[in-house]
């Protein structure tokens, strides 16, 4: 069901820059960009395309919607004094360097996410994007796992304020959603589903079905923690085991996603073995479920991702393809144009297709699940946890 949709996006958005030796390297952004725009799929003012509009910088005002005073200082003084350590802030470790202009390029994240909440909220567009968004892990207080401030967690706040009475916010980033999650976790109208590798293996050690929501929010939280070795199969059969039945019956007025594509078995970060086929294939079903449940109002992020050219720009182009209301499809060629770049930038071989040549297929749960299959268990789990504050049957 096509709409009017927009990316929100900027090329200063890249200034997002731990360092070259980061693996949140800025230039998967980049390279997602060119290749979307190479296909066709964002405009390039001069065709036809997915229309680009520009990314303000938040202001105090709305990073104080989730983050604290004090640590709003502390990002503005790290980012004048490069190399600063503030353990207390999360900032200057190794995952979160700090580095110049901190404060800046951070704020321009969470300015384009809440752009696309606004255009989506007023109207203006069924659909909104910022891929350089979806930064989960940052809390109130603190940068983590690679995020300084929540753009997420300031988007749905903003669409509260704004008379949203329920925000359903989904995760497919293969690590826990865990600072959107713990800043809504006591909140009954923001719906929180996070599907990752188990806390057991990998960042940031949580994320587990027994999380399901505060005092009054019980149910509100919803963890699937996925086996290491989970692939397209077993990832797309736990997701629509979970994420449909619980967003149809939560009902929100706006679906926001969170798009990292670190569940790719290319990813060097993680363990799950997705296809960039299967991470279409969820986007699909994410679209299909926003225009079924809340007349399409859909808001979406990027994420995490560090396979910085044969699976990210891939992965995302296909996102903002199915945003744009034109899928593309799977065994589209890759623009010699845009492969040529890559091998000049990075002396890289670029991926010549669109596809991982796979056909993702997976296995309904309501045939029933296999209590002997770790994946089955984790799924179960979580059906088991909150599916009866939702008054949902948790067995098939």
């Amino acid at each position: 069901m096509p709409g009017p949709a927009c990316v929100v996006f900027d090329p200063s958005l890249t200034d997002y820059d731990f360092g070259p030796s980061h693996p949140m390297a800025p230039m998967r952004v980049d390279l997602t960009m060119r290749l979307a725009r190479d296909l066709g799929v964002v405009a390039d003012g001069t065709g036809p395309g997915l229309p680009t509009v520009p990314a303000p910088v938040a202001g105090d005002d709305l990073l104080s919607l989730v983050h604290t005073p004090a640590y709003l200082d502390a990002v503005r003084l790290a980012g004048k004094d490069p190399g600063r350590v503030d353990l207390e802030h999360g900032l200057g470790t190794e995952d979160n360097p700090t580095f110049a202009g901190m404060h800046e390029a951070s704020a321009h994240v969470v300015g384009a996410t809440v752009e696309a909440a606004r255009r989506v909220w007023t109207g203006e567009v069924v659909h909104g994007a910022n891929i350089s968004g979806g930064l989960h892990h940052a809390m109130p207080d603190r940068a983590s796992g690679f995020c300084v401030y929540n753009d997420v967690a300031v988007a749905i706040r903003w669409l509260l304020e704004q008379g949203a009475r329920k925000v359903a916010y989904v995760d497919v980033d293969v690590h826990h959603g865990d600072g959107v999650e713990r800043i809504f976790y006591d909140d009954p109208r923001v719906l929180t589903i996070s599907l990752h590798e188990t806390g057991q293996m990998l960042f940031p050690g949580t994320g587990f079905p027994a999380e399901h929501g505060g005092p009054g929010a019980e149910g509100s939280a919803v963890n699937v923690a996925l086996p290491p070795g989970t692939s397209d199969p077993g990832w797309l059969r736990a997701f629509h085991a979970v994420v449909p039945p619980l967003v149809r019956e939560f009902a929100p007025d706006v679906l926001v996603t969170q798009s990292g594509c670190d569940s790719h078995i290319e990813d060097p970060l993680a363990h799950l073995m997705l296809t960039v086929d299967a991470q279409r294939a969820s986007y699909l079903a994410l679209h299909d479920l926003a225009h079924e449940v809340c007349d399409g109002r859909w808001v979406v992020t990027g994420g995490g991702g560090y396979a910085v050219v044969d699976v990210v720009p891939r992965a995302w182009t296909h996102l903002l393809a199915v945003v744009g209301g034109e899928p593309l499809d799977p065994a589209t060629p890759t623009p010699e144009d845009w492969r040529e770049h890559v091998r000049l930038l990075l002396g890289r071989t670029a991926p010549p297709r669109m596809t991982d040549g796979r056909a993702p297929t997976y296995q309904d749960w309501v045939h029933g699940y296999d209590p002997g299959a770790w994946l089955d268990r984790a799924v179960h789990a979580t059906r088991e946890a909150v599916f009866p504050y939702h008054g949902l049957d948790f067995s098939y």
